[in-house]
């Protein structure tokens, strides 16, 4: 059963998703959802990606905390930038984070919160280095945004992914 549905909730993801895409359950409809279900799974095989065993589902849910109140701060301190109500000038900027988490798919969920957090965005990630270039709108002490970024998800993030 297994080298038929090598990722079975994909499967079911895939059917459901193309059926709701073409809006109709006719027979040629579900036909193809059921040939794309079954296929698209058998190239990711192909693909062989790692197998990542989430750890600590407390934390995730502390990391997703985390995460929603710093959106809604960034969205508020954004705003006021845009709207001009900010009384000092605005120093825009790069910086550099070392990190040491080197897990891809926790780089890849660091990546998703700091693009989704407003007012930052992953520039660029160095391998060999393990150091992360970000831009900040608000830069007012590069060593607070550091700090920010290891301790606050880094952190977590070490502790999510092994």
């Amino acid at each position: 059963m297994r080298a038929l549905l090598p990722h079975p909730l994909l499967t079911l993801g895939l059917f459901a998703t193309w059926l709701l895409l073409s809006g109709s359950v006719s027979a040629g409809d579900v036909l193809v959802a059921i040939m794309a279900a079954l296929a698209i799974p058998q190239v990711m095989r192909r693909l062989e990606p790692d197998r990542s065993g989430v750890r600590s589902p407390g934390t995730v849910m502390r990391l997703a905390s985390y995460v929603a109140v710093d959106v809604l701060r960034s969205n508020y301190a954004v705003g006021t930038i845009i709207l001009g109500r900010r009384k000092r000038e605005r120093v825009s900027g790069f910086i550099h984070v070392p990190l040491d988490l080197r897990n891809r798919y926790g780089l890849a969920v660091l990546a998703i919160i700091v693009t989704s957090t407003p007012g930052t965005l992953w520039v660029q990630y160095d391998r060999l280095s393990g150091r992360l270039l970000l831009h900040v709108l608000d830069l007012v002490e590069e060593q607070d945004w550091i700090d920010l970024i290891k301790g606050r998800y880094e952190r977590l993030l070490m502790d999510i992914f092994p």
